[in-house]
């Protein structure tokens, strides 16, 4: 009876004391909620854990009671709050070591930032911004565009050199038979020029040897090939070839252009041969000029009759909207063809005239002009041979002034506008242009 007394006197003091202590949890809870400041470590802690290495920010938090036993717990007499740092059953210690050391370098960068930049609180992160992909087919930039295209000629470029080798093995003979005959107008062309820039020291024996190179070279091509008869296109025929495709217009239309250019540089090497009293220079550069202007309108004739059948006569198979098309796009290609030779002819015309009527540059220079000039030559830088005197009155040697009118229209020393155009083909030179329509 007496204990039981007891535990009835001790209960109500028990009941009282845990609603004191409710009451108080209650007040520091509600501080807590109220205080936004940060709870900062006292000046000599923060001393001592700054020489540790290490320095913590404690954040208001809100706090909660939870009966659970890993929570944080709270002393209400002590004023403490303690918090637990054991580590998972999964992490290993060196899990625990590496978050330490994170801990550690995360604070020591925190409290860099905040010596050098006090106004903030905490560095801002930097964000990445993530590289367009450059496999997707939406590229955000042109210089992606660019890679994408590069990647793509990178992954190809395996399968177009197959399809080029296999091109090259089906066309051997063609392409064999082009470089050859580009080859030998590279040589032919620059002895030509070689031998007209030498006037009278040039060889006739090397124009001999051009001469007989240009024709054998000429021949051989048309025997191995007598069967498709492409000498048909000199004369403005068409040849023999079964199947008249494009590439074998296109062949067909190379060979002649070649051929032809042969022909007349031919030519220009009998001008070359003939003696220098029967054609002086000046009548030796007019004749090479006139040459020229007739050999490229021949290139430009010469391939009309081929691709004119091409146009027609080869879209027969298809009926009559194939034949119609046909003779529309050949009538087309007519009317450009006409165009572009009207401007040929009327060159030819002006070449024509200067042959027949000479050149104006200047007159005769006499004795007294050649002494107040001083007897040399500003070209040559030697004495006057066939002095001629320009509108400018300035003298040079004939040979000297003609030789630079084939590249220029003005006074090699005032600049003076002496003749109307530059009449480039004087020097021997043949156009390089392939006429291919």
């Amino acid at each position: 009876m007496k204990l039981r007394a007891q535990n009835d006197s001790l209960c109500p003091q028990i009941a009282a004391q845990s609603c004191s202590h409710n009451k108080t949890d209650s007040r520091r809870a509600l501080k807590l909620r109220e205080s936004p400041t940060v709870m900062q470590p006292k000046s000599s802690e923060q001393d001592d854990h700054a020489v540790n290495g290490l320095s913590l920010t404690l954040q208001p938090v809100l706090l909660t009671r939870t009966p659970a036993s890993g929570a944080a717990a709270a002393n209400p007499e002590s004023n403490e709050v303690r918090v637990p740092m054991t580590s998972g059953p999964g992490e290993s210690s060196g899990g625990a070591s590496s978050r330490r050391s994170r801990v550690g370098s995360h604070s020591h960068s925190h409290s860099h930032g905040h010596n050098q930049n006090p106004h903030h609180s905490s560095s801002e992160p930097e964000l990445d911004l993530p590289d367009s992909d450059l496999d997707s087919g939406e590229p955000s930039t042109s210089l992606s565009e660019l890679r994408c295209l590069f990647r793509w000629l990178q992954k190809s470029l395996p399968f177009l050199i197959i399809l080029g080798a296999k091109l090259v093995t089906q066309h051997t003979l063609g392409l064999a038979v082009g470089v050859g005959l580009f080859m030998t107008f590279l040589y032919v062309n620059k002895n030509i020029q070689k031998q007209v820039f030498l006037q009278d020291r040039h060889s006739k024996l090397e124009c001999v040897w051009l001469l007989l190179f240009l024709i054998s070279s000429t021949v051989l091509l048309y025997y191995t090939f007598l069967t498709e008869t492409l000498y048909h296109c000199l004369i403005f025929l068409s040849p023999t070839i079964e199947q008249l495709g494009f590439w074998e217009v296109l062949w067909a239309v190379g060979i002649t252009n070649f051929i032809i250019k042969f022909l007349f540089m031919g030519i220009k090497c009998l001008i070359l041969l003939l003696p220098s009293s029967w054609v002086t220079y000046r009548t030796q550069g007019r004749w090479l000029m006139l040459t020229e202007e007739l050999c490229q309108v021949h290139q430009a004739m010469a391939p009309v009759s081929l691709w004119f059948q091409y146009l027609v006569i080869h879209q027969e198979a298809d009926g009559t909207l194939g034949l119609t098309l046909g003779v529309l796009l050949a009538l087309l290609y007519l009317i450009l063809k006409l165009l572009a030779l009207y401007g040929q002819w009327t060159s030819l015309l002006k070449t024509v005239r200067q042959c027949l009527k000479g050149e104006l540059t200047g007159t005769a220079a006499t004795r007294s002009q050649c002494s107040m000039a001083g007897d040399v030559c500003p070209i040559c830088r030697g004495e006057y041979r066939e002095p001629r005197a320009l509108l400018c009155q300035h003298i040079f040697c004939d040979k000297c002034i003609a030789l630079w009118f084939n590249r220029e229209k003005s006074c090699p020393l005032c600049r003076t506008v002496i003749t109307e155009k530059v009449y480039q083909w004087r020097d021997g030179a043949t156009s390089p242009h392939l006429q291919i329509y």
